[in-house]
């Protein structure tokens, strides 16, 4: 019989083979993983900067079309006087 059959308690790692090619796939799965979540956190980090980019420049064109009305609307009414 062998050696692994008969002990009874302790660490599994003492009496089982050790698959290196296993645990070199677990850790490149792992390491991908939180490469895959550090890049979504990027993403969603430039998303919200885009965002923030996108809402000041509709600000400055509004901004700008209502320094262009109220030009307009200032020059009818010096003109009509």
């Amino acid at each position: 019989m062998s050696e692994r059959t008969t002990r009874v308690g302790g660490s599994r790692f003492l009496y089982e083979p050790f698959d290196a090619n296993t645990a070199r796939i677990e850790a490149q799965e792992q390491v991908n993983l939180e490469r895959w979540g550090s890049l979504e956190r990027r993403l969603s980090r430039i998303e919200e900067l885009l965002d923030r980019v996108e809402r000041r420049m509709w600000l400055a064109v509004t901004g700008m079309a209502g320094f262009l009305a109220a030009q307009v609307a200032y020059s009818l009414l010096m003109n009509s006087q």
